[in-house]
């Protein structure tokens, strides 16, 4: 983490603050927004939580939820923050184009800016930048900037059940390869601070609609396609089964996961027919890099078994594209599976 002593600086006296964090965000990034909105206000300062777009519900839970302010939803409001902040921070993003139209007015604004994020390749536009893609999630992150801060004192229930969440969800019930030793010891911690981790558990996954999970049967009956010999396999769907299942937010979020979880699948992907273009989302085993992948096709990014992008194609289209571009991968996702298969 570079320079805590001027940043601990700046936030010695109470400040107007905005916390941004991606289109859409998960749990990490709201679970970071609102840790760090807690923590500013116990501090005495004034922060304000703008999220580019609306989230699942099942993250309305969180300490300060209702105090969340959306983009599209107000932006003159959030037009007005920006310009009056005297901090931002941009919260687990790597560049700006991840807040849409928020991410001019903060390109513009006089404000300091701090970026906290745990993705590859950012956009350095900030005056602090706390990144490290070792890190398990944001949340880690802010976690250890409260400490470093030397704010420890100020960690309560609230800030760890939102610091707890980000973790769990990115580091997918703590089974990917970002789970290390510091995840567990941070968990430990939060534990101290009574957060009740089985209950986390249940508000973000056993809260679903029935809505929501007829649409996860029809897209593993019906849209699922296996490509053996390429070790693929992917979930094309249209705007119209969305509008069949009256589709909300977050209801497609980890319907990637279950096309990955195929045995011999070494890369997966969800294909999604939105208002403004195809989405993806890609994941994969091993040290295949999903990142490189949708960087290089899809005008996208993220992590190395876990990333995103767009296509500007129809979703008819964008699926032939992405599956003529797989065989020139035929021989490293090959690989990949043998190392998979191979483990002592």
């Amino acid at each position: 983490m570079q320079d805590l002593v001027s940043l601990r600086e700046i936030l010695r006296t109470p400040k107007k603050i905005v916390i941004t964090t991606h289109a859409k965000p998960d749990a990490d990034a709201l679970g970071s927004s609102l840790a760090m909105w807690a923590y500013l206000k116990k501090k005495g300062h004034d922060p304000k939580v703008i999220t580019p777009t609306d989230y699942p519900t099942f993250l309305n839970w969180m300490n300060g939820n209702d105090e969340v302010i959306v983009y599209e939803e107000n932006v003159e409001l959030s037009a007005k923050l920006v310009k009056e902040a005297e901090v931002i921070f941009c919260l687990d993003f790597s560049a700006l184009g991840r807040i849409n139209d928020l991410g001019d007015l903060v390109k513009n604004a006089t404000a300091t800016k701090v970026l906290i994020d745990h993705h590859l390749e950012p956009e350095y536009f900030a005056d602090f930048v706390f990144w490290d893609i070792k890190a398990a999630a944001t949340a880690v992150l802010i976690y250890k900037l409260i400490i470093g801060l030397g704010d420890r004192e100020y960690l309560d229930t609230c800030i760890g059940e939102c610091i707890y969440a980000g973790i769990m969800t990115d580091t997918g019930s703590f089974r990917h390869p970002s789970t290390n030793k510091e995840v567990h010891m941070i968990i430990a911690e939060l534990l101290n601070l009574a957060v009740d981790v089985s209950r986390i558990h249940r508000l973000i996954y056993d809260n679903n609609s029935e809505s929501k999970l007829r649409f996860l049967g029809f897209a593993l009956q019906e849209k699922l396609v296996v490509i053996r010999d390429l070790y693929t396999a992917y979930i094309a769907i249209s705007e119209e089964d969305l509008k069949r299942f009256d589709s909300q937010t977050g209801d497609t979020e980890g319907l990637v996961n279950y096309a990955l979880s195929i045995d011999g699948v070494v890369i997966a992907a969800v294909i999604i027919d939105r208002p403004d273009s195809v989405k993806l989302s890609f994941r994969s085993k091993g040290d295949f890099s999903v990142n490189e992948f949708a960087r290089r096709h899809f005008e996208g990014g993220g992590h190395l078994n876990a990333a995103g992008g767009k296509s500007n194609l129809n979703l008819e289209d964008t699926v032939k594209k992405f599956i003529e571009v797989l065989p020139a991968y035929k021989e490293q996702l090959y690989q990949n599976y043998k190392l998979e298969k191979s483990l002592c």
